[in-house]
């Protein structure tokens, strides 16, 4: 790839005049060529402005956010790792049968996701490096944003260009055991200089700038060490003695992993930062993605008291439906008004990490290693809990000793009337924990981590892609496809065109990090289990 080139956030600094500055002019020089509406050089190192507003621009694009971005969003989650995961499944189909959920690479938008990441994350945060001391806790918070949504990027392609990133206009990529090794020592040293600001200081730190917590260290601290344990997590099955003590690590931190609904991560709307949620304008505004069948079969099985909150009832039936994915043919006219819109409203906060998720984390890493205090049961049944506070839904006592409700084994077409047994697809578990069987109990928590993580899409397809699990309504038709085999999932998305064209040689170099095939059935360095 090549490094932009272009400023990302205007930083000021003097308007000069063209032609020669008279001798007269030059004592009301400041006065006469300073722009009052933008930023001096010298205004930039006040209040930490000149970090604090690269800052501000990582996390707007960590999932791509602001005024009339909906489409940006859409193109880099909702038409890729949401409908890879099965949470969405699209109305209609685009242009030339652009169909992403039967696997297509339409490569204007496999571009997308790629080049947004280095232009709204790695840019923003390499002048933040440029300006900061190892030890800066602005720099801290910036590389636990950055590790955050470039985890993404790279759980979606592969190697990546990470380490060299601003040493050169071709970047050499990095393998992607390479990228999480350099993931780890950064988050380690983020970790460790917000502990040290967090045990000296009370105070928030680059405040004005936050939209998530506010300037809030220790929140940060909470999820960093979360999204380490994730990340321990995801390569536990190709180097298992560096994940258990990642894993440790991150457990083990004086300030702990997020633990309630009050630790999200929400990128926040306010007074002085709005956006339309893209989701909403996704499936109310525009219609072109509802519920997949997945999400029907598992949400409405369990009678889930989160399904009236994810998801809106048809508005021509009054029955929670989803839609299959990989239909062979599609109307938006056929499904608009007989299946389920996504439940956002336009000043909707943008999920980043739910704090549920630790708890499913920590339920893993007991039953394999033996981590954490509580019993699996316990940190499985806390992850149910957490969600449901998440979502502000009652219930989950009666929920969680359900025993009897299994996802629906039969999902039926709403516009063809057509019905598949999918109960061979799905995973046909309860939600209740059953005493002494591991494996269907590590089953129990990977479904109820993939309805947790929802509308995380990226992070629910990796983690599918991770360990198998859950089952899910296997695509209708594979006919665009021919590098996935029928009832396999998608491995990956295929590197973009403009890296191939702008950084070539590096490009090519990455191909062989794969072991010579760019393609979307070529697994990830981690995906060995499936």
């Amino acid at each position: 790839m090549k490094m932009i080139s272009k400023n990302i956030v205007s930083l000021g600094g003097f308007l000069m005049a063209g032609g020669l500055l008279m001798a007269s002019c030059t004592a009301n020089f400041e006065s006469y060529n300073t722009n009052p509406n933008e930023a001096t050089e010298e205004d930039m190192t006040h209040d930490n402005l000149r970090e604090g507003s690269f800052f501000s621009q990582m996390q707007r694009g960590v999932f791509v956010v602001g005024k009339d971005m909906g489409g940006e969003y859409q193109i880099t989650e909702a038409l890729q790792a949401d409908l890879y995961a099965s949470y969405l499944a699209p109305t209609m189909k685009w242009g030339n049968d652009n169909r992403t959920d039967q696997y297509v690479m339409y490569m204007p938008w496999v571009n997308a996701l790629f080049n947004d990441a280095y232009e709204r994350i790695m840019q923003p945060w390499y002048e933040i490096r440029k300006v900061s001391t190892d030890n800066s806790t602005a720099l801290a918070m910036a590389t636990v944003v950055k590790v955050l949504g470039m985890q993404r990027v790279t759980d979606a392609y592969g190697p990546i260009p990470y380490s060299k990133f601003g040493t050169a206009v071709q970047v050499p990529y990095d393998t992607q055991e390479e990228v999480y090794n350099n993931m780890f020592t950064e988050l380690a040293h983020a970790i460790e200089v917000l502990t040290d600001y967090a045990d000296k200081n009370s105070s928030t730190y680059l405040a004005d700038y936050d939209d998530v917590y506010s300037g809030n260290v220790k929140k940060w601290i909470k999820l960093a060490n979360t999204l380490r344990l994730r990340m321990a997590m995801r390569i536990s099955n190709v180097n298992e003695a560096k994940a258990q003590t990642e894993a440790a690590t991150a457990i083990g931190n004086k300030y702990g992993l997020m633990a309630s609904a009050d630790d999200d991560a929400l990128l926040h709307q306010s007074s002085t930062f709005t956006f339309i949620h893209p989701l909403y304008e996704i499936a109310t505004s525009w219609d072109d993605e509802h519920m997949s069948a997945t999400m029907e079969c598992y949400l409405v099985g369990y009678n889930d008291p989160r399904l009236g909150v994810y998801f809106q009832r048809a508005t021509g039936t009054g029955e929670f439906k989803g839609i299959r994915n990989g239909k062979q043919s599609i109307s938006k006219e056929q499904y608009k008004e007989n299946t389920s819109r996504m439940n956002y409203a336009a000043n909707s906060n943008m999920e980043w990490m739910r704090a549920a998720e630790a708890y499913f984390l920590m339920a893993e890493a007991k039953l394999r290693w033996d981590l954490g205090e509580l019993t699996a049961q316990e940190y499985y049944e806390k992850g149910i809990r957490t969600s449901f506070a998440s979502a502000n839904v009652s219930g989950a006592d009666s929920y969680i000793a359900n025993a009897d409700k299994l996802p629906l084994s039969e999902y039926k077409d709403p516009y063809t009337n057509r019905s598949t047994n999918v109960s061979g697809m799905l995973t046909m578990r309860s939600v209740a924990w059953e005493d002494g069987d591991d494996d269907a109990n590590m089953e129990r928590i990977m479904i109820q981590k993939w309805i947790a993580l929802y509308p995380n899409g990226q992070e629910a397809w990796s983690e599918m892609r991770r360990t198998g699990l859950p089952g899910w309504v296997r695509l209708e038709s594979y006919r665009a496809q021919s590098d996935v085999q029928n009832n396999e999932m998608i491995s990956r998305m295929n590197f973009p065109t403009t890296e191939f064209t702008n950084n070539t040689d590096n490009a090519n170099e990455a191909v062989k990090m794969l072991g010579g095939k760019d393609g979307a059935g070529t697994r990830l360095w981690w995906d060995v289990k499936r």
